[in-house]
């Protein structure tokens, strides 16, 4: 009988090689995607490892190679892929952090505004647009004599006390999305629409029967256009958009307070290995004229401000069930002239719970002009520590 050959051994061998080093190539559904306790966080994981897996490259394995698995996705010491290949062609391989979460998610711009199409929600799906929050404040002062230059001020004062409750309701919903990118590009458009109200409650104030200070209704329509353009320091650009929103706090005179803007906005964020994320959003705008005579705030824009930069720095602490969030934001509002205008607003928010419920604890600094309509023209200091739901 013949011994085979040294080709047929050869062969043989790769066989038995071959399976092996495929399955380390083109892994099983990465394991660290099940440990994201987030749901929208853990579908994105899925979603980017299986398009990952749809446009991997034809790679050649030199002599010697080792193939090394992550957490997350597959590295190589000794795989490299044709010169062909681009970065367009293959997704970036991001290793898992520490925390549990890995940052081939969406950005938290991405999943808010659904600017990818594959992990995007359907349209009209009520959600949350600024935080839901219940919160005990304290300020500096109380305005119990609302005045403005077009309509003065009421006959008597109020007995306010300057520590209150305040309620913020707001959510959105999306109109439409797709108008102008085109159906074979990852990335998408939508049409928004949010709804805003903030209250200011006397609820300790028995004295007066414990009133509604202020209510404040914001309805906003806005459209976002969704880019994935690098900036420097690492950052990413991720959307422009444009809106119109109109203010006001449905008191009749000498109490009432609106205006209505136009506006364009600009959002960048950038995720790190350690898994910090960081986001910073631009917003500049115009507001429409008014006939003098309707207008109860014409100095409203020198004081509130024409512009807002907002910047925020999230991060994890801990794994599984004893995994917190906890986010530091800061809001500044400018005049852009030489009034003396605009305000500060600082702010810190942690996880109460599963980080996926959106409950947290959060406290906030706000100095300045227009924490409420009827305080457009008051600087006020305002103190507040409650509890947010966000993002749901």
């Amino acid at each position: 009988m013949k011994r085979p050959s040294i080709k047929l051994a050869m062969a043989l061998a790769c066989c038995a090689v071959l399976p092996t080093a495929l399955a380390q190539i083109t892994p099983a559904a990465p394991p660290a995607c099940a440990a994201i306790i987030n749901s929208t966080d853990r579908l994105a994981c899925y979603d980017q490892w299986a398009r990952l897996q749809s446009n991997m490259p034809t790679v050649s394995i030199a002599a010697g190679a080792t193939l090394t698995t992550t957490d997350a996705l597959v590295t190589s010491t000794a795989v490299t892929a044709p010169a062909s290949s681009t970065a367009s062609q293959a997704p970036p391989v991001v290793a898992l952090t520490s925390t549990g979460r890995t940052a081939v998610q969406p950005s938290a711009i991405t999943r808010f505004w659904d600017l990818e199409k594959s992990s995007a929600r359907q349209n009209f799906e009520l959600r949350g647009h600024r935080p839901i929050s219940l919160s005990v404040v304290g300020a500096d002062a109380i305005n119990t004599l609302p005045d403005s230059p077009s309509n003065g001020s009421p006959a008597n004062a109020v007995a306010y006390r300057p520590s209150e409750l305040k309620v913020n309701l707001s959510v959105r919903t999306k109109l439409a999305s797709g108008m102008l990118h085109q159906d074979d590009q990852p990335l998408s458009d939508s049409l928004w629409f949010a709804y805003s109200q903030q209250s200011y409650w006397q609820l300790f104030n028995g004295a007066i029967s414990r009133p509604f200070r202020a209510t404040d209704h914001e309805p906003e329509l806005m459209y976002v256009f969704g880019h994935n353009r690098p900036l420097p320091a690492g950052f990413t650009y991720r959307m422009s958009g444009a809106g119109v929103v109109h203010q006001s706090n449905g008191q009749s005179l000498p109490l009432s307070r609106s205006w209505n803007r136009v506006y364009l906005m600009a959002a960048a964020d950038k995720i790190t290995t350690e898994g910090n994320r960081f986001t910073v959003q631009a917003k500049a705008w115009q507001r429409l004229p008014e006939k003098a005579g309707n207008d109860d705030n014409p100095d409203i824009t020198s004081l509130v401000g024409r512009a807002e930069l907002t910047g925020s720095w999230s991060f994890d602490r801990g794994t599984g069930k004893d995994l917190t969030n906890h986010t530091f934001g800061m809001t500044l509002r400018h005049s852009l002239k030489s009034e003396a205008g605009g305000s500060v607003r600082l702010e810190y928010l942690r996880s109460l719970g599963d980080t996926s419920s959106g409950l947290r604890f959060h406290t906030q600094i706000f100095s300045g002009y227009g924490d409420s309509l009827i305080d457009y023209n008051r600087r006020r200091t305002v103190i507040s520590l409650g509890l947010s739901l966000v993002d749901w």
